[in-house]
């Protein structure tokens, strides 16, 4: 609910608790235990900004976030209205679309391998430093020749291909292993069990498409439907390690602003940051540290302060803390720690409070005009203007087909990339080598046939020789004696014979013996 352009957060006793928009870009906390009102305070600060024209991300782990595209039941909140003194409220749906990277519950979120980038690729599949440096070369000869690496199948046609003729890129790239080929392809195969073959391809989603607002001005709450993509983590890991670095990389700096362009919400940050990879940890905490002057918010919403690592947890400016329960020495202890977080207000022990607070109440401490952290006030939530439950998937597919956006992402494209062109160019050489093996067979034929010839001559000159011997001794009685003429023209046929081919020599002697 807006107030004065301020977001009206909910009542400490008669005094009103206000968000300042303006400080929104210095993030903030939602937290506290399993049922105690988090997703319900999430509404109520996303309506706010949408209502002041900002346009707002959640991530929706439960479903229940997509009820904000219909309007509250006002009979179930009329008492609370009437206890706050809440006036003005009014039930009202919001301007909603929905996204999946899986493609099920929304329009498809895609990236392209390209965009991605070698070192987020290395950083998510846990590369060492060596297999890093093979994947920079593999994309350095991609972009080397023109290729472009669109899905995981360009990758690893890509990556197989510069195996195969890793000698011919060594001088010029440098090393290229088969150990390291084959330890990038084996990481590969957990990318794709975890669903990378959808979320990477054509066409890849545009981020400044989330930054838009409705015919009336108020912003977009952008959905994304994470129910079935929160058990694919990795899945998970790399969207959000995409979508971070395209958030900082791609919006100019506009420093501070008297509302944010867009403000990010994060439901069950818990299970963001359980088992994530470091590179995604490392990620986060560089964006929430330097993304206030791109004039963007980011708010994580967990079950206990702890769930956010404390790198991360030191920049969120914003506090609402929803109760804690606590029943261990250890519990107790983030009780404490929690309590202690908040500016003290000395109308109440901070510690004592954050055990007894009930559903729909909270601790808060949000940012003044001046940036400082306000006394921390027990405050009651509003109630949400919009729905407070899951939709209907015929309520839910209507919206998506009537979104502009549907058109430019629903339809997957494969575009004529890496994969294809190498496939072409294995045919190509395979062609080549075919051909090359002909003619090397042809070869060798014709040598054996020269050779069989030459045998062949040989023996038919022997032969000839021995006959035209056996001829003369016959026409000279087997003597001895001194040659005569015609001995000596056998003699000289003999000789002639031994020099020339076996047709020549047969024709030559039949020439002598008709004289």
């Amino acid at each position: 609910m807006i107030k004065d352009n301020r977001i009206l957060l909910g009542k400490a006793d008669a005094k009103e608790v206000y968000l300042l928009p303006n400080m929104t870009n210095r993030h903030g906390l939602i937290a506290g235990a399993t049922g105690t009102g988090k997703t319900i305070t999430l509404e109520v600060i996303a309506e706010g900004f949408s209502e002041l024209g900002v346009p707002v991300f959640l991530a929706d782990v439960k479903g229940d976030i997509a009820g904000m595209c219909k309007k509250g039941n006002l009979e179930t909140i009329s008492g609370r209205i009437e206890k706050m003194g809440l006036e003005g409220f009014d039930v009202k749906a919001f301007p909603v679309r929905f996204f999946d990277v899986l493609q099920k519950g929304g329009h498809p979120v895609r990236a392209s391998i390209s965009e991605m980038g070698p070192q987020l690729l290395s950083r998510l599949m846990g590369l060492t430093e060596v297999q890093q440096g093979v994947l920079n070369i593999v994309f350095r000869i991609a972009d080397d020749n023109g290729l472009l690496l669109s899905d995981l199948k360009d990758l690893r046609a890509m990556i197989q291909y510069v195996g195969e003729h890793n000698s011919e890129y060594t001088e010029k790239y440098g090393n290229v292993s088969k150990q390291s080929i084959g330890a990038i392809q084996r990481a590969m195969l957990q990318l794709e069990d975890d669903g990378g073959n959808i979320f990477f391809g054509e066409p890849s989603f545009d981020i400044k498409d989330w930054f838009a607002n409705d015919y009336d001005g108020r912003g977009y709450v952008n959905i994304l439907d994470c129910r079935e993509l929160i058990h694919y983590p990795l899945l998970y890991s790399t969207f959000m390690l995409w979508m971070l670095s395209e958030l900082y990389e791609n919006l100019p700096e506009v420093g501070d602003v008297d509302k944010p362009k867009m403000v990010f919400f994060f439901d069950e940050a818990h299970l963001l940051f359980k088992d994530a990879p470091t590179a995604l940890v490392s990620k986060i905490e560089t964006v929430v540290k330097l993304i206030r002057s791109k004039g963007v918010g980011i708010f994580f919403i967990s079950q206990n302060p702890t769930d956010i690592p404390d790198t991360v947890l030191a920049q969120l400016s914003n506090r609402i803390q929803h109760a804690l329960r606590a029943y261990t020495p250890a519990e107790l202890r983030v009780v404490k720690a929690s309590a202690d977080s908040f500016r003290a207000n000395p109308a109440f022990k901070t510690s004592d409070v954050l055990s007894e607070l009930k559903t729909g109440e909270a601790l808060v401490s949000c940012l003044d005009e001046e940036g400082r952290p306000n006394i921390v006030e027990r405050t009651t939530i509003c109630p949400p203007q919009s729905g407070m439950s899951s939709i209907e998937d015929d309520r839910r597919n209507v919206i998506i087909s009537s979104c502009e956006l549907k058109e430019k992402y629903d339809n997957t494209v494969d575009p004529e990339s890496a994969y294809e062109v190498l496939q072409e160019a294995r045919a190509q050489e395979a062609e080549e080598a075919e051909a090359e093996a002909a003619a090397k067979a042809t070869k060798k034929t014709s040598s054996k046939k020269s050779v069989g010839e030459r045998a062949l001559t040989n023996a038919a000159s022997t032969l000839t020789r021995e006959t035209a011997k056996d001829l003369v001794k016959s026409l000279t009685g087997g003597k001895k004696s001194t040659k005569s003429p015609l001995e000596k023209a056998a003699n000289s046929v003999i000789s002639t014979l031994g020099g020339e081919v076996g047709k020549t020599l047969t024709r030559g002697l039949f020439d002598v013996l008709k004289k």
